[in-house]
């Protein structure tokens, strides 16, 4: 089974070219500012040990615990409260040991906290006369607006609700950078902060009192595999030189010199490794160009193994559901539900599959597996369009003639059938180049990935960097099918 998936994803295990031999740490990284800065730091830190080291920018805590209990990344940064509250689920008396359990290893703190709180307005709490949690009872019809994460965890939305008993029924999700210019708009009156955030004094917000202690407290620290200790203690030993370096001020400022300020990652976390004497990694200094041809590559990686693969495995089901009706009613059904299946659910959902067929569940492999999945419907559902919308009497003069089945199949029916099945592949590979974008979410790379900082930075700049290639991609790609089919027309004609 592993090698006929292997052949139909066309080799993705075997994506990177780098020497097996080398060691390599992949240090992840959750999508909001202070995740990565942390995170550029350990990969700095890891290089001074003498190995291979990079970022890994992933989604959110399940992915990034799956992706780290897994072995895909070696060691990210989290938070206290989000350990016990939402990935242990219990408060147990020796943390180290509850998560010795699972395979992985905490540091000590890096020094600071980044609690979660609620944050408005001063102007507009003033005018409400909020300036605690608990006050927020009284006002059902205010507008929250929360990253999708804090609208299911426990320590976020259903805990706050039921811990203070709070009414309100207008609450939906929002990237954390928009939130923030929803209350700058007066377009929501609340939503939540992070204590380290730099847009708080930058919007001058009030955070509001915790007056239940109902939020716990979230303190930094390395999460990392304990075979990582094992393989290169002196990975783990430069890791543990952020131990109580980090201020919550220092944070702050950091936060707000790349939310704000737009300062690059590498920069910042850089600047801050050598004021503490810990050495530096120098800033890639990379351009426009040299950015867009990077993140080009790495999105046609992803959409043309996966149009193929597809191709190789739709287009023969397509012929056999157009030889069997109930089983390409069948057919039909099954990948138009794939179809419907959101993209973020089927990323996580393919990542254990993927990390047991390749041996890695994030990046390139697990990106191309939905992609794959994705194409299916459009050109299966076109090839037993193409080939059942054939007249009859085609096939009754072609069997006359003493074409055997195969003959009939590959000279009349697939030329005729063609079209069709080539508008098929043509929807496939557009839908292909938009879905790719979201692999930002899983460390594989493309257009995603400027899109994604884009959004967390409030930087357009960055997004139309993601976002323009990629709409020029699918009109490309759309025009190359079209000449392909009046190609065919004009062969036919």
């Amino acid at each position: 089974m592993k090698r006929v998936a292997l052949l139909l994803l066309l080799g993705l295990a075997g994506c990177s070219n780098r020497d097996p031999e080398t060691p390599r740490v992949a240090i992840g990284a959750k999508k909001f500012t202070e995740s990565y800065l942390l995170a550029e730091m350990g990969t700095s830190l890891s290089r001074r040990a003498g190995v291979e080291a990079e970022r890994k920018d992933l989604g959110s805590t399940p992915t990034l615990w799956l992706a780290l209990t897994q072995g895909d990344i070696d060691a990210y940064p989290e938070y206290t409260g989000t350990i016990t509250r939402q990935i242990l689920k219990d408060n147990p008396a020796d943390l180290y040991a509850a998560l010795a359990v699972h395979g992985i290893r905490m540091s000590k703190p890096f020094g600071f906290r980044n609690n979660y709180a609620l944050g408005m307005r001063k102007d507009v709490s003033a005018g409400l006369g909020i300036a605690k949690i608990s006050d927020l009872r009284r006002l059902p019809n205010l507008r929250f607006r929360f990253i999708d994460e804090f609208l299911d965890r426990p320590d976020g939305w259903p805990g706050l609700k039921l811990a203070y008993g709070l009414p309100q029924t207008d609450v939906k999700g929002m990237n954390h950078t928009l939130a923030y210019a929803g209350l700058v708009e007066k377009s929501l009156e609340l939503t939540e902060v992070y204590t380290t955030d730099g847009e708080i004094a930058q919007h001058d917000l009030l955070v509001l009192e915790d007056d239940r202690g109902f939020f716990p407290a979230y303190e930094a620290v390395w999460l990392y595999r304990a075979d990582l200790e094992a393989r290169l203690p002196d990975v783990v030993a430069q890791l543990g030189r952020l131990e109580g370096k980090v201020t919550e001020r220092e944070m702050q400022e950091m936060n707000n010199r790349v939310q704000v300020k737009k300062d690059k990652e590498s920069d910042v976390a850089g600047e801050f490794l050598e004021s503490k004497g810990m050495g530096r990694t120098k800033s890639t200094g990379d351009n426009l160009a040299t950015r867009l041809g990077a993140t080009t590559v790495e999105h046609l990686q992803l959409v043309i193994p996966s149009l193929l693969a597809a191709m190789l495995v739709s287009i023969p089901l397509g012929v056999f559901a157009s030889r069997r009706l109930r089983f390409g009613q069948a057919v039909l059904a099954t990948t138009g539900v794939l179809q419907t299946i959101p993209s973020l659910a089927l990323l996580l959902f393919l990542m254990p599959l993927t990390k047991w067929l390749f041996g890695s569940g994030i990046g390139a492999p697990t990106a191309i597996a939905a992609l794959f999945l994705y194409s299916l419907l459009p050109i299966v559902r076109n090839t037993y369009t193409g080939l059942t919308g054939i007249a009859p009497a085609l096939r009754e003069s072609a069997e006359a003639l003493g074409l055997t089945r195969w003959a009939i199949l590959w000279r009349v029916e697939l030329p005729l059938a063609a079209p069709t099945i080539l508008a098929g592949v043509k929807t496939a590979a557009v839908i292909n180049i938009g879905t790719a974008t979201l692999g930002g979410f899983i460390g594989a790379g493309g257009y995603g990935r400027p899109i994604l900082r884009g959004i967390d930075k409030g930087d357009i700049p960055m997004m139309l960097e993601g976002a323009i290639p990629a709409a020029l991609m699918a009109v490309v790609a759309e025009a190359a099918f079209g000449a392909v089919e009046k190609w065919i027309a004009r062969r036919r004609g």
